[in-house]
């Protein structure tokens, strides 16, 4: 496989990282504004993605600003917010074509280049304020989005485990936000927050693909610069390592025939901890592949789960456990989940199923660097995590993992909250 080449320069109020490969025939440009996840401002920051993909000030509207995207030769823009441990993260990503593959074309990486930065720093707004329409539709938007979630019942049920489990941590905050905010919020009031984020938020930008880094630094540094350093915020952080808790079962009833049982674990372990890799290998032991111990001795020997898995928030060290079941069998599923673990802290696991399961990982690992999008995705897990760990560190790290690493990462994984959403009875014969 060949090597990643990550190389970062740190320059007027960003973080500029170059990733030289001749995978594709296009250019991806993801730029990335990190802040810490707070009450106040979370559902205005879930609100911006959306309203600010809807135009710029050369492109005031969705139509106009397609337009640009299809004269850029079918160029693909796409932004989002995300929660990433105790940081809320909005991602602009702009995929162009390389314009060394269309002939007499010479600008469209730079005509990309002054796009992006117009949805950065050049927003649609008049006087100081977005505009009323377009606010009030991405509002009603993000409202179903947040409605939506209570017809899903496997979302639902992991968020109100994370409710119960992180409950006055900041990650128990929900990443679309909250309905009641959405009043509140005003064309003038988020343009006010908008330029805060913009200016103070961390911004990484990652540049991918077959490109003249002299020619593209050049462009970026001077279209994105920004007045201001990286982040004046002051980064918040809250670690729960040796933090007494008390396990808790919270079981909630609606009108439903699959129940969904959720439990979380606190694993003592981020990305940025020597243990990491050892955890990976575990979770990829316990429940995250077809193969893993809860699939196959929650669903394929007792058939008690419809889905049986697990899977880790490694920036905040969290470790759950995800099922839907018949509601009867509620105490033999937990009863059987439970012995999974404590099976795991026994080294109950062969050195075949050892081996198989990295070799998992590592396919798991080398199938996302191929995709330009996860390539960047799982390099920004190292600024997140404040921790350089390279993509081939990783995989060499996931095959230099032994026995009793797993087993030492396992034993310092802890119950903490159990949620169970269920049908009313809580017994029902389904």
């Amino acid at each position: 496989m060949e090597a990643v080449e990550e190389k970062v320069i740190r320059a007027d109020g960003l973080n500029l990282h170059y990733i030289h490969n001749n995978k594709y025939k296009t250019i991806n440009i993801v730029a990335k504004l990190k802040a810490p996840l707070e009450r106040d401002t979370i559902t205005k920051r879930a609100l911006l993605p959306y309203v600010l993909q809807q135009g710029t000030r050369n492109y005031p509207g969705k139509k106009e600003l397609q337009r640009k995207l299809d004269d850029l030769y079918g160029a693909v823009l796409s932004v989002d917010g995300a929660k990433k441990g105790e940081q809320h993260v909005i991602s602009f990503r702009l995929e162009v074509p390389n314009e060394k593959f269309i002939p007499n074309e010479s600008s469209i990486i730079k005509e990309g280049i002054t796009l992006l930065r117009e949805l950065l720093f050049e927003p649609n707004v008049e006087n100081e304020a977005f505009n009323q329409t377009v606010l009030k539709r991405e509002k009603d938007t993000l409202k179903q989005k947040i409605n939506a979630i209570k017809d899903d019942k496997m979302s639902y049920a992991n968020m109100r485990l994370i409710d119960e489990m992180c409950k006055g941590e900041a990650y128990a905050l929900h990443v679309h936000g909250y309905q009641e905010d959405l009043t509140d919020i005003t064309p003038e009031n988020l343009f006010n927050y908008y330029k805060s984020a913009i200016a103070e938020d961390q911004l990484d930008v990652y540049i991918q693909g077959d490109f003249q880094e002299e020619d593209i630094q050049k462009q970026l540094l001077e279209k994105l610069k920004r007045e201001q350093s990286n982040s004046s915020r002051q980064e918040t952080t809250s670690s729960v390592e040796g933090v007494s808790r008390e396990y808790r079962e919270v079981v909630e009833n609606e009108n439903i025939q699959q129940a969904k049982l959720h439990i979380g674990y606190r694993t003592n372990c981020t990305y940025r901890d020597e243990g990491y890799l050892a955890l990976q290998v575990f979770n990829g032991l316990f429940g995250s592949f077809p193969s893993s111990k809860l699939f196959i001795n929650v669903r394929e020997k007792n058939s008690l789960a419809y889905y049986a898995s697990s899977r880790l928030e490694s920036q905040k060290g969290l470790l759950v456990v995800f099922s839907g079941i018949a509601p009867k069998d509620y105490e033999k599923a937990r009863d059987i989940m439970n012995e999974q673990l404590e099976a795991m802290k026994k080294g109950d696991f062969s050195d075949d199923e050892l081996e198989e399961t990295k070799d998992l990982i590592i396919n798991q690992l080398r199938e996302t660097m191929d995709h330009p999008q996860g390539l960047v995705e799982l390099l920004y897990q190292q600024v997140l995590a404040d921790k350089a760990r390279t993509p081939e560190q990783l995989i060499n790290g996931i095959k230099a993992v032994k026995r009793e690493e797993v087993i030492a990462a396992a034993e310092k994984i802890e119950p903490d909250t159990l949620y169970l959403l269920t049908s009313r009875d809580g017994d029902a014969n389904e």
